[in-house]
């Protein structure tokens, strides 16, 4: 006799029985990939993202100067000139610059300390949206020019955005300061760090810090915030004018690696 199979009707379903989806279920599993979406955003904004734009300014930088160093005529030589020493060092009177407008780029940061490749082009403004973010260093309106007796003031992020002034608590007393310009170098030597609240705009004052008091020297301040990613405070950064180097001159010794 032939095995017959039991009507369907009859025949016993083995299939394990169809899970719910709940509202619990799926609000969980986009809570998670919410969650894991925001951490590949935070690492793109304090790892790679910042290592892009670190060096995409610092290329910007050096392309900036070597278009200035390509413009440069240099002048024709006298015969009646008298030979100059090429070992001693070349400075000129700064020539003050005007100030720029918001966003105009007019010269570019450079500081041994932080390495050779760092060059971060400087602007006018400190706004996010137009200086800080999409260009490096911001100059705050008002404050003096390189080079000008008084305080030229500027300002960059310490984190994010290729965070041009991350470093800038490694500084050293005498560590060069180099501004570039299409004219040449002015070289500030750093004196000291200071940690201020966010309303102590008396760092920006002609003399940092000190009220009524006219100004003799030329100053470099430079602001970020403090601590990493945190607004809380700023730390602050001082150095005093040095030199000026016309492009006449090439490289200033300020210039040279430190170790």
């Amino acid at each position: 006799m032939l095995w017959q199979n039991p009507p369907v009707d009859e025949a016993v379903d083995t299939r394990r029985p169809r899970r719910r989806t709940s509202v619990v279920v799926v609000l969980g599993e986009l809570l998670i990939t919410a969650g894991v979406i925001v951490l590949l955003y935070v690492a793109w904004q304090l790892w790679l993202g910042d290592m892009i734009y670190g060096a995409e300014r610092n290329a910007t930088g050096h392309e900036l100067s070597e278009e200035w160093a390509e413009a440069y005529e240099p002048p024709v030589a006298s015969e009646t000139a008298e030979p100059t020493d090429p070992a001693a060092p070349v400075t000129a009177p700064p020539p003050v610059l005007a100030e720029p407008a918001d966003a105009e780029t007019f010269a570019l940061m450079r500081i041994p300390r932080f390495g050779s490749d760092y060059a971060v082009p400087m602007a006018g403004g400190t706004s996010r949206a137009r200086t800080l973010d999409p260009i490096g260093i911001g100059h705050y309106p008002g404050t003096k020019m390189p080079g000008e007796v008084g305080n030229f003031a500027v300002a960059a992020h310490r984190t994010t955005w290729g965070k041009p002034f991350n470093r800038i608590a490694e500084l050293h007393v005498g560590d060069a300061i180099v501004i570039e310009t299409q004219e040449g170098w002015y070289t500030y030597r750093f004196r000291t760090l200071e940690y201020v609240t966010p309303d102590e705009v008396e760092v920006l004052l002609p003399v940092p810090q000190a009220m009524n008091v006219p100004a003799g020297t030329a100053y470099i301040t430079m602001t970020s915030c403090s601590p990493m990613f945190s607004l809380a405070e700023r730390i602050v950064a001082y150095g005093v004018f040095e030199s000026y180097t016309p492009r006449t001159a090439g490289e200033p010794a300020s210039l040279e690696a430190v170790t």
